[in-house]
């Protein structure tokens, strides 16, 4: 490791491990961190970019309503598929097939339908938080499989600085009881070991279960192996839809079969009262998340009813389902669930955590600060490795080109991934909303703020460009809970009110995003102490070193530089 040739001790090494695994690719780590977190709240971030549907507001009638809207809608489809409101979501989300549409989503047709009329709401065109969350494991602009590959070198190198980090700072647990401000190099190392140990079981198992996320594509052998290279035999038996198909089939038609029996005239069904009540009864404390009508208007009409979430990680949080005769109410035996191998429940807890598709609002919350105290240990270990380096700058009289490559990637990738994240929830409501490929200008929108944002620092000195972008940013945040209502959707307190707990959730979000940008900018804005008038550099570089060689001196980082 040294250039000397000297031998290294296991932590210096380590320690020069640690540095350029975290460094190399510590920017896409960030992003990918950063746009992960947000992730958390997918769902709740499509609903507030989709303002049309905010109107919706649930009632005691809205099942009814939703499937009488499915008999205009669509009165032939072989089957019906209704996601109910509730803290992700504020309108009924419909799908349906029709008879001989092709396999998969291909003939899956959507519809969102207003809780409260059973109208059908036409909300804008908007990638909304799935762009955000494919962001974060696919990239953009490049194919999907390179992407992966791109995220899954990093995510290597991302559990390689960790473990590494541990291993270098011996009396990591120690120091995490311990912040000394104003003190240099010694404040950031502190910040970053703070937030390091917070949530390191979180970054652990954040990091390895993303690895196992791509572990399919990273490490295809076994499965070639024993698979002959048929990967779809290897999902279809992992996911037990064999037996699960095979269960099903036994002593139900098909939706295919029932429909080629269709009557003229379309057969009503019970009443759902009744089916909700038995479900209420199965699942004390949870509520109905879905309907799915199979053969819709036939006489082997089926309904089945799945519960919100899940009641266990070992099968992914699969949740359990109820089966109806359609036509009479009366319950029906439903097939056995696949059991799961240990070996596939193990993977299935740590994959689930990763997805948080199981968590309620509070632990949602949990999971997202976790993964914004991720998001500030690799921005202050970005900003850590320009600040080390700082005496070396004093005592050269300039800045390398290399550390200002670095000082300008950190500005763009931290504080200019906010701003850009920022104008991407802006765009949704200043484009037209009947734009042609609107969704397209918004993520366009999104990569073009950034980019403005990496060249920013090139024109401005380094502390400002931190200033001026981490301000920019607050008022972005801050300002969204008021442009929704100035554009269609629901105040904060009409949300608040009517329980809209997706729409109210993403407001105050962006409230927290805002109150912590502003809390960044304005330590900025404190004066630095000890600090001189900047040397003559060698460079014509705009950021300059700080002058002196008490420990003092460089008291403020590199982003702390004066103009």
């Amino acid at each position: 490791m040294r250039v000397d040739g000297k031998p290294e001790g296991l932590r210096q090494s380590m320690s020069w491990l640690h540095t350029w695994s975290g460094l190399v690719l510590g920017w896409l780590l960030y992003a990918v961190f950063f746009t992960g977190t947000l992730s958390f709240f997918r769902d709740e971030i499509t609903d507030w970019m989709r303002p049309e549907l905010h109107r919706s507001i649930s009632d005691e009638n809205t099942i009814q309503k939703a499937l009488d809207a499915m008999q205009n809608i669509a009165p032939h489809a072989s089957t019906w598929t209704l996601n109910l409101p509730g803290p992700r979501q504020t309108a009924v989300e419909a799908s349906w097939r029709d008879v001989g549409a092709p396999a998969g989503r291909a003939g899956t047709q959507r519809a969102e339908i207003d809780a409260a009329t059973g109208e059908r709401l036409q909300p804008r065109e908007t990638r909304g938080g799935s762009f955000l969350y494919r962001f974060h494991f696919e990239l953009y602009a490049m194919p999907r499989i390179w992407g992966r590959w791109i995220v899954g070198i990093a995510t290597m190198l991302m559990f390689v600085a960790i473990i590494s980090g541990v291993i270098t700072h011996k009396k990591i647990f120690t120091d995490f009881f311990t912040f000394r401000p104003k003190k240099g190099q010694r404040s950031w190392l502190d910040a970053h070991n703070a937030t390091a140990v917070l949530a390191l079981p979180f970054h652990i198992l954040i990091t390895f279960s993303g690895l196992l996320l791509l572990m399919n594509m990273l490490m295809p052998w076994g499965i070639q192996a024993a698979y002959n290279g048929d990967n779809q035999a290897y999902f279809a038996e992992m996911r037990g839809n064999r037996q699960a198909a095979a269960a099903a089939g036994q002593g139900e038609r098909s939706p295919r079969a029932a429909q080629a029996d269709r009557p003229a005239a379309f057969l009503p069904m019970a009443a759902m009262a009744p089916m909700l009540e038995q479900a209420r009864q199965q699942w004390p404390g949870r509520d109905v998340g879905s309907i799915t009508v199979n053969a819709p208007g036939t006489a082997g009409a089926t309904v089945e009813l799945r519960e919100r979430g899940g009641a266990s990680l070992l099968n992914r949080g699969m949740s359990r389902s109820l089966r109806f005769e359609a036509g009479s109410g009366a319950l029906r035996e439903g097939p056995a669930s696949p059991e799961v191998s240990w070996v596939r429940a193990t993977s299935n807890v740590l994959t689930s955590v990763h997805l948080g598709r199981f968590a309620e609002p509070a632990l949602r919350c949990l999971l997202f600060l976790s993964g914004l105290v991720g998001t500030i240990m690799a921005a202050t270990g970005m900003v850590l490795w320009v600040v080390k380096r700082l005496p070396e700058r004093r005592k050269m009289g300039r800045t390398p080109p290399g550390h200002r490559l670095v000082e300008v990637l950190n500005v763009g990738s931290i504080a200019g991934l906010s701003v850009a994240t920022a104008a991407y929830f802006w765009l949704n409501r200043l484009i037209p909303a009947d734009s042609a490929a609107r969704s397209d200008w918004e993520i366009r929108g999104f990569f073009i703020v950034w980019l403005l944002c990496l060249l920013h620092p090139l024109l401005r000195p380094h502390r400002k460009a931190w200033t001026e972008q981490l301000a920019l940013a607050t008022v972005l945040f801050g300002l969204l809970p008021l442009l929704n209502p100035l554009t269609g959707g629901a105040s904060l307190l009409q949300s608040l009110v009517h329980s809209q707990w997706s729409v109210a959730g993403f407001d105050l979000m962006m409230l927290a995003l805002a109150l912590l940008h502003a809390l960044i900018t304005w330590w900025l804005l404190q004066p630095a102490k000890g600090k001189a008038a900047p040397a003559k550099t060698g460079a014509p570089v705009r950021s300059q070193p700080v002058p002196g060689d008490a420990a003092a001196a460089v008291a403020r980082t590199s982003m702390e530089q004066p103009s």
